[in-house]
């Protein structure tokens, strides 16, 4: 079977950080994560959101702790989800980062220029040090300070970098070096600029993000053209796509992203023709079934669905599974027509050679 040909993005060198089980930097693959939007004080539910996100494929989960009792329970939190890295989300209250540190924080989001005088920030930076886990500083258009914001006029790149730089320069002079980095704006250009600027100047991690990007079909959209921008220039360690929708969503367009630049794979990538009236099935209606039916599945394997001869043949031959439009459909295996499957039983029929297929890698492997 003829292979595809992939670019190969050369990814810039940088150091390398530990949130928990997950190693942010360096060699390690692009950590895809999200955010709670629940009250973090109902653990029950918080909980319930991170187990979902984590099996829609994220590395790691960001929870808010605004208060002390927040930060309080997201130590019941983390008991509950146990090997799940948490990230804890703090601003102005130093107390929540000390508290949520030693509830069990894998890794602190804290803007060190607001959290007030330098005894607390070197008592959070201390912490830190203590626990032996990172922070992320977060920079964020609509948060700059004031004078940046005076000096600049509004927001823009070099507005978030000098801002990046006043934090970074904060951390170092405690010589706390682990340490990750995002500069999030929702102009997407902006963003972009930002980070490419930042990537000359240091070497940490950078966190990779368009805030508060919308939606789900526009806040997706503008992500994966902004985070895809930066991504192909190699920059960035993990990311994080925000939606103003559920955060499984946030997960799966994550990763949707990654696979569509070959930087990592999970599940199934299913190639799908668009659909016209050439077609001998309902694409869509199969394409949906299949996707339902899937879920589960995290081993990466590529199933083509096309609906007629054009370029039925062609994809299905490139994918491990495909079927190819005709009366019947024919259903190719590595490259090859192995079966022919009518309307009615062509779900079940591509389902269970996937499955096959999987378990057949899983033998493999096993007798290896």
């Amino acid at each position: 079977m003829a292979m595809k040909a992939q670019h190969v993005i050369e990814r810039r060198k940088s150091r390398s950080i530990r949130v928990g089980r997950v190693t942010v930097g360096g060699d390690a693959p692009i950590s895809v994560q999200t955010m709670t939007n629940t009250d973090t004080e109902n653990v029950e539910a918080t909980v319930a959101q991170i187990r979902a996100a984590m099996k829609a494929g994220a590395d790691m989960v960001r929870v808010s702790t605004p208060t002390i009792a927040a930060a309080e329970a997201f130590g019941r939190i983390k008991k509950e989800v146990g090997y799940v890295p948490l990230i804890a989300d703090v601003h102005f209250n130093y107390k929540c980062a000390l508290k949520a540190a030693e509830m069990g924080a894998d890794c602190l989001r804290i803007n060190p220029g607001n959290i007030g005088s330098d005894r607390k920030v070197e008592e959070v930076v201390a912490c830190a040090r203590h626990h032996g886990i990172p922070i992320r500083i977060g920079v964020n258009a609509g948060s700059l300070e004031g004078d940046l914001q005076e000096k600049y006029g509004e927001p823009n790149a070099d507005a978030l970098v000098e801002s990046a730089l006043r934090h970074i320069e904060i951390l170092k002079r405690h010589n706390f070096e682990d340490f990750k980095v995002s500069l999030k704006a929702s102009e997407v250009f902006m963003t972009v600029q930002a980070y490419r600027k930042l990537a000359r100047l240091i070497d940490q991690p950078l966190h990779l993000g368009i805030t508060e990007a919308g939606g789900l079909r526009n806040g997706s959209v503008k992500s994966a053209i902004g985070l895809g921008m930066i991504l192909a220039d190699g920059i960035g360690d993990t990311i994080r796509v925000s939606l103003a929708a559920d955060p499984v969503e946030e997960v799966k367009v994550g990763w949707d992203i990654l696979k569509s630049l070959h930087l990592r794979s999970r599940g199934i990538n299913l190639v799908a023709c668009p659909s016209c009236s050439r077609q001998n099935f309902d694409v869509v209606k199969v394409v949906n079934e299949l996707e339902s039916r899937f879920e589960d599945i995290e081993e990466p394997i590529d199933l083509a669905v096309i609906g007629c001869v054009v370029n039925g043949p062609g994809e299905s031959r490139e994918a491990t599974v495909g079927v190819a439009g005709g009366y019947p459909n024919s259903i190719y295996v590595d490259g090859e027509i192995k079966h022919k499957a009518h309307n009615d039983v062509l779900v079940d029929t591509l389902e269970k050679l996937v499955r096959e297929k999987l378990a057949a890698r899983a033998a493999a492997k096993t007798a290896a």
